[in-house]
């Protein structure tokens, strides 16, 4: 994936020409003359949607800015024209105090961005540049992504179920364009796996770094370090300068995995830099522009954390502007077989070819898996430790998935086998599923495991090497 199609150094650069459309004369004509003095660009107008329309025909744009209130053709019209005729331009669109809920429709239909009126120049240019600067990315990446059509951008999101495939659509659909993407469902649907295939099918920003950040984790004192970065000596322990989540996935994608969590001071600010796109270090006076897209995830009811006053309702705009919902587990059954398969040959034995037994099949059918995909894979990944000859039957799977709805928890007992061979399975199949789980949590740092577990680091590093876990698997997870 890093050849470069040299070709297209043949072919003269793009002008970049903006159209204005805007009925109102003094702010058609403020807009092109801020755009033609503080940045030197082509800017043409048009008085409504229907004559905007007619130039995109005629000749090329990078960008339109246009109003969303028009006569004979209408902002939101003028979207769908673009899109209908795949005319190959960036739409921002510029609305009164009042509708910023239609300007997010608008970028739900598409647009890149929105400006309120009055325009504040300085904004207006910053956000200028960024548009075209990404307009000009995507138009190089047009004759790449034509031989890549076969790629398969959806690699390790495995699924044959309609509603998973709708989720991919839409996940095609995002990468043609740089909106932030809000991941909605339950704990365990896999929403860090489609973040993942959203930066990797992005075209535009494929060639940085995806950088999660857990921001339930995030402590109140040191979020804004965590995100935003600090200087040397901008507070008590600062004795080097430390580049923030924000900057660490500039040309990227920046995950922010439970948002619901971010504490409210924190809002205001992560607010504006969504906004302007421009962070400033703890400790520090230097704006510094980041070029990202920003995925965020959350299995909460965010419309109603804002109901109840514990998130910001201009935040929440910003973040839910293209909505992707995970469907639970139990309502995409049919993928159950298919995701155990794989887990079956993601976690067996080395040189061992394992199956599952179609009673143990019945079971992982029949269970209601509330803790969905995540559930799953613990359950097998177990499974493979106990499973000894090769086939995993419904003793090697856990109490909770041996049980039927409303039925309490009992192991299974086997009276063919000995008690100390039994427990040595449930003991080891325990522990891998402890480690996994620490790691995952500490991002394979075996000192911070061996504190959770109340174990020596020796003997996590023992037990790592007993069950084959390789740390170096969490560490990006």
């Amino acid at each position: 994936m890093t050849h470069n199609n040299n070709n297209n150094h043949a072919n003269p650069p793009i002008v970049q020409r903006i159209l204005v459309v805007e009925d109102q004369a003094d702010a058609r004509d403020s807009l092109q003359q801020v755009l033609q003095l503080a940045l030197g660009l082509e800017v043409d107008t048009a008085e409504d949607g229907a004559r905007g329309l007619e130039l995109l025909q005629q000749r090329p744009y990078s960008l339109v800015i246009t109003d969303l209130r028009m006569p004979r053709l209408s902002g939101m019209e003028l979207i769908h024209e673009v899109h209908g005729r795949k005319l190959p331009v960036t739409v921002v669109v510029t609305t009164g105090h009042g509708s910023i809920k239609e300007a997010v429709e608008a970028m739900r239909l598409g647009a890149y961005d929105f400006l309120t009126k009055p325009a504040d120049p300085q904004h207006l240019c910053l956000l200028v540049q960024r548009a075209l600067r990404e307009r000009a990315l995507a138009d190089e990446v047009v004759a790449l992504r034509a031989q890549l059509q076969d790629r398969h951008a959806f690699q390790n999101v495995l699924s044959k179920s309609n509603r998973m495939l709708q989720v991919f659509d839409r996940i095609n659909y995002v990468a043609e364009t740089a909106s932030t993407v809000l991941i909605t469902g339950e704990t365990g649907t896999g929403k860090e796996m489609i973040a993942r295939a959203i930066h990797q099918a992005s075209a535009v920003h494929r060639t940085g770094p995806l950088v999660p950040v857990n921001c339930s984790a995030l402590a109140e004192t040191l979020a804004e370090s965590e995100l935003f970065g600090h200087e040397k000596g901008a507070f008590t322990g600062a004795d080097r300068r430390r580049i923030g989540k924000f900057e660490a996935a500039n040309r990227g994608t920046l995950f922010l995995d439970e948002v619901g969590d971010v504490p409210m001071p924190m809002q205001i600010k992560l607010l504006r830099v969504l906004q302007e796109r421009v962070i400033e270090r703890v400790g520090g006076t230097e704006p510094i522009p980041v070029d990202i897209r920003v995925v965020a995830a959350t299995h909460q009811p965010l419309d109603q954390l804002v109901k109840d006053g514990k998130f910001r309702e201009d935040l929440y705009y910003r973040l839910n502007v293209i909505r992707i919902e995970l469907p639970p587990l139990r309502e995409r059954t049919e993928d159950i077989p298919l995701l155990a398969a794989h887990f079956v040959q993601k976690h067996g034995r080395p040189g061992q070819q394992m199956t599952i037994s179609p009673e143990a099949m019945e079971l992982l059918l029949a269970c209601h898996w509330p803790g969905n995909v995540r559930q799953l894979e613990n359950a097998i990944e177990g499974a493979c430790v106990t499973a000894r000859d090769g086939v995993i039957r419904p003793e090697h799977l856990p109490a909770e998935v041996l049980k039927k709805p409303g039925e309490k928890s009992a192991l299974s007992i086997d009276l063919t086998r000995s008690l100390p061979e039994q427990l040595a399975e449930l003991t080891a199949a325990f522990e891998v599923r402890y480690l996994r789980k620490a790691l995952r949590k500490t991002r394979g740092h075996v000192g911070r495991c061996a504190k959770i577990s109340g174990l020596s680091r020796r003997s996590i590093a023992h037990k790592l090497a007993q069950y084959k876990i390789d740390k170096a698997d969490f560490k990006k997870s």
